[in-house]
């Protein structure tokens, strides 16, 4: 969590600026490249990376707010709850008895596009449970280009990296 390394939010790299001022810790976007990082002199890493996860958990939940009504409709089911949560080996799950959807805050780093898919796969799981037949058939009627949009996710880059000189 150093000025100069790269991080990603929504699928797009920015540079990462770390400023040091008395105040309340925050993110700002500062045009298309940078991210800045206001926080009190002496900040700790772990700290700096807590301020990080929580405005990536806010962006996402901003997003998810906006697209989870439309697809809702679209689809013609509705969740009883949804969130965001760190998950180590999934982007998304579903808890098809309460429907329940948890989406991995590591999706706040990658393209709008793959958030959106990996949302409708999950509200797909309140039609077909299982990824059988039936639920790819309504992958492909809802998202026709799903399969690239899975591809892409998992081919994106990780959210935070080194810049390499």
């Amino acid at each position: 969590m150093v000025t100069g390394e790269s991080h990603y939010f929504l699928g797009k790299r920015y540079r990462l600026r770390v400023i040091e001022k008395p105040g309340s810790a925050k993110v700002i976007l500062k045009g298309s490249t940078t991210i800045e990082l206001h926080v009190r002199p002496g900040t700790n890493v772990e700290k700096c990376r807590q301020v990080m996860q929580e405005w990536h958990r806010t962006q996402l939940k901003e997003l998810i707010a906006k697209l989870l009504p439309k697809w809702e409709r679209t689809i013609g089911v509705n969740t009883s709850d949804w969130g965001i949560k760190k998950m180590r080996t999934k982007w998304g799950s579903c808890n098809t008895c309460v429907k329940r959807i948890w989406l991995n805050l590591e999706l706040a780093k990658k393209p709008q596009s793959c958030i959106e898919f990996v949302l409708v796969h999950e509200l797909v799981h309140l039609l077909e449970r299982k990824h059988n037949d039936r639920f790819i058939g309504f992958m492909d009627k809802l998202l026709p280009k799903w399969r690239h949009r899975r591809d892409e996710l998992n081919a994106a880059p990780l959210g935070h990296e080194e810049w390499g000189y």
